[in-house]
């Protein structure tokens, strides 16, 4: 009895100072723990905010790689004009119009001459790359040549000829989808629908690759309307009139072929002229009995 109420206590120590030891672990735990969690938090809120900052960089690159796209498009304009010039010699001036368009790179679409009593002149279409418009004018008009109008006109065609080609492109991918759709097509009336479809398609894109080109030729080949004209000295010319007995003979032979249109007239339509006569005949005996019946009733008063 003894030793087992001396153990008791011994027992009741150890048991206490296991306790404590374990409750010392989960104090120091503890502490680790809340003090490595804010660390964590800050490192995954950096992290966080570093993917955050690359795709705002990203983002940013790609805008600016957008923005220089739309800065890099070239702008289409479809540039014209119209000059009108008087020369002193309209042989020598169009012979250097001749020389300035060859050097140029240009042709002549239409070329039209006139001459009257009071100048002669050209009538110049002329197709001359956009970019040497302004020079090749400059040229003409340089000298002792006299400008009676000038005209340009500049239209901006971008968002017509972007607009073109991005159907272009849509329609050349349905073609492709339709196309492969055919591959697989089961009926006979699938195939035709198909069909169907890529013949519309196909007529659209050659539709609007033809605009693309006209729209591409009128702006790479800007279109000159040149009027170059040489003023004349008044010349009185008379008019040209025959002899008497020429115009005895016109007047003779007018007359008689008159009559005879006249007569063949009244032949082809004799039956009207015989109800007319037969009409006139009737009135007048009409008028004839008025007439007497009048003088009777006078004469008897």
């Amino acid at each position: 009895m003894i030793l087992n109420i001396a153990y008791k206590p011994k027992f009741q120590t150890f048991k206490i100072i296991l306790c404590m030891k374990q409750l010392i672990k989960l104090i120091l735990i503890s502490f680790l723990v809340i003090s490595c969690a804010p660390k964590a938090a800050e490192e995954a809120t950096t992290v966080t905010e570093m993917s955050a900052l690359t795709l705002e960089k990203g983002d940013a690159t790609k805008n600016l790689q957008k923005v220089g796209d739309k800065e890099v498009v070239k702008k289409k304009i479809i540039k014209d004009g119209r000059l009108g010039i008087k020369v002193n010699d309209l042989k020598k001036a169009k012979a250097k119009v001749d020389t300035l368009v060859l050097n140029v790179g240009g042709y002549y679409d239409k070329e039209t001459y006139s001459n009257n009593d009071y100048e002669t002149a050209y009538d110049l279409k002329i197709r001359i790359p956009s970019e040497k418009l302004d020079v090749f004018i400059a040229k003409i008009e340089k000298g002792e040549n006299d400008v009676t109008y000038k005209e340009i006109d500049a239209r901006d065609v971008t968002e017509e000829f972007i607009d073109l080609e991005t159907r272009l492109t849509n329609k050349h991918k349905y073609l492709t989808q339709y196309q492969e759709l055919l591959k697989s097509a089961k009926s006979i009336k699938e195939i035709l629908d198909i069909q169907e479809k890529i013949r519309g398609l196909e007529e659209e894109i050659e539709s609007t690759t033809g605009r693309l080109k006209y729209l591409n030729d009128l702006v790479n080949y800007s279109t000159l309307e040149l009027n170059i004209s040489q003023k004349k000295d008044f010349k009185y010319t008379p008019e040209h009139r025959g002899n008497f007995f020429e115009k005895l003979k016109q007047s003779l032979s007018s007359g008689w072929y008159g009559f005879v249109d006249f007569f063949f007239f009244l032949l082809s339509n004799w039956a009207i002229v015989i109800m007319i006569c037969v009409l006139v005949y009737f009135w007048v005996k009409h008028r004839r009995k008025r007439k007497n019946k009048k003088d009777k009733d006078v004469t008897k008063k």
